[in-house]
């Protein structure tokens, strides 16, 4: 057994293949899931369940501590099944508050269950407007309006505490959009294109560079986005589909 790792947001669409990959690797894998339902799931995946509410910060300490985690790894997100217009504009606004008040409870927990390491999941296309294509070291879209104002200023806010904590180990992936299955597209839709098998393999591969921090664009080779400090700090590169 490598070591445990706790993952928060267990049974979405990252989560899913992130623990059948790590219990593959040899981790020992807690998953969170505020779903009583989807508990079995994660036993059948061969993970330990914890039934818990992030927003529970009492709840969710108990939980990490009972857990004693090496590495906690955060793929929290608050996304409706089925993309419209509507359940959109609500989604931005309930992602926004997780990724602000889960994440200060979840970083809590960590730091109480006397866990050093966090991984946790942010999004590459959040980069102000500059030249292509985009480094880490680029500032993030801090004049953006309206919705986009609202998922960035929840994103530097998520990046800050992951990654200025005193205390912990903080490493953040900047993923690109997602396709595949459980999320909102079969095929590739963008040109910073992430499949989540690869978007998992991306945590396993943080979780287990131990030291390693920082910011890291994951996503397939396009114009928008240079991964090569994932490929050479955290020796990831997307599968050829």
């Amino acid at each position: 057994m490598k070591g445990t790792v706790l993952v928060a947001g267990a049974t979405g669409a990252v989560g899913t293949p992130l623990v059948r990959q790590l219990v593959d690797g040899g981790w020992r894998v807690f998953g969170t899931t505020r779903d009583s339902r989807r508990a079995d799931a994660l036993r059948r995946a061969g993970a330990d369940a914890l039934v818990v509410d992030v927003f529970d910060a009492p709840a969710l300490d108990a939980a990490l501590v009972s857990a004693r985690p090496d590495v906690v790894v955060h793929q929290l997100t608050d996304l409706p099944g089925l993309r419209t217009p509507e359940s959109l504009s609500v989604a931005i606004q309930r992602n926004a508050r997780l990724r602000r008040e889960g994440t200060r409870n979840l970083v809590q927990a960590t730091l109480a269950s006397g866990c050093p390491r966090m991984v946790a999941q942010s999004i590459a296309w959040a980069y102000a407007p500059g030249p292509l294509p985009h480094a880490e070291t680029d500032p993030l879209d801090t004049s953006a309006t309206g919705d986009r104002s609202v998922t960035v200023r929840a994103v530097l806010e998520l990046e800050s505490l992951v990654l200025n904590t005193p205390g912990l180990d903080g490493l953040v992936l900047r993923y690109g959009h997602l396709y595949g299955p459980r999320t909102w597209s079969a095929v590739r839709e963008s040109e910073m294109p992430l499949h989540v098998e690869d978007a998992a393999h991306a945590a396993v591969c943080a979780v287990e560079r131990a030291g390693i921090t920082g910011a890291f664009n994951v996503s397939e080779p396009g114009p928008q986005l240079s991964v090569e400090q994932a490929r050479h700090l955290l020796g990831w590169a997307p599968r050829i589909r």
